[in-house]
């Protein structure tokens, strides 16, 4: 692990462990699947806790102190079996509910890093594959593919990011069941005729390298209709 990361983390639990009823900490994404880049990466934490956060003030408070890439789901041990229930999260420096879904699951159960008590095959019903498939398809069609209808939000880094990222590893989840790496995605995108300058964009972000000279407003107009054309074909081949 990092060392500025590792003492974030021990940081962090040292201050959410007495302030609500922690089972375990986990964390997944990019930190337990070797594609971390300090500084870049979100910290995407899942906290188990024995019954409801009674003081959502204090986590709020605690957060505050951590940088806005720390994120942490809260995930009542009651609610562990079921992958469509709300949970509490703090990310983006902001409190919310969203639930903690099959590709996380899937994710923490293929490459967790157990910060804090119970081990994730202890607690966490495994995935089946027809739930990952079913979720994967269900999250192109219902949520990525109406937000191609919109022209302002492509104008955003974490739009443009997450789009191409997320439909390049959605093809290979429906494909063959497989869950890959951001890093691996660029290796997809290029196989899927994304746009060079988009897909260099990303790149530069993620990992430091050279950016291309693209506006926003062109790469807007790229990623949109990547993104747009990629889950039709994608859908269109899940569904022979």
């Amino acid at each position: 692990m990092h060392s500025d990361t590792d003492l974030l983390l021990t940081s962090f639990l040292g201050e959410v462990r007495p302030a609500v009823p922690l089972i375990a900490l986990w964390a997944h994404g990019s930190l337990g699947a070797g594609d971390y880049q300090e500084g870049r990466s979100d910290l995407d934490l899942i906290a188990v806790v024995d019954g409801p956060i009674a003081d959502q003030s204090l986590l709020e408070e605690i957060h505050r102190g951590y940088p806005g890439r720390l994120h942490c789901s809260y995930l009542p041990n009651d609610d562990l079996g079921d992958p469509g229930a709300h949970h509490l999260t703090c990310a983006h420096g902001e409190l919310f509910r969203r639930p903690v879904t099959p590709v996380t699951r899937r994710e923490l159960h293929t490459a967790p890093v157990e910060l804090f008590g119970a081990p994730v095959a202890e607690l966490l019903p495994e995935v089946s594959d027809a739930e990952l498939s079913a979720f994967v398809r269900a999250d192109l069609e219902e949520f990525w593919l109406a937000k191609t209808d919109g022209f302002q939000r492509w104008l955003q880094d974490v739009w443009v990011d997450l789009g191409l990222i997320t439909v390049a590893r959605a093809a290979v989840t429906l494909g063959d069941g497989r869950l890959i790496t951001k890093r691996e995605a660029f290796d997809v995108l290029d196989a899927m005729g994304a746009p060079s300058s988009v897909v260099a964009d990303i790149r530069a972000r993620r990992y430091g390298t050279a950016a291309p000279a693209l506006g926003r407003a062109g790469r807007a107009v790229l990623a949109r209709s990547f993104v747009r054309h990629a889950i039709t074909e994608v859908l269109g081949r899940a569904a022979r």
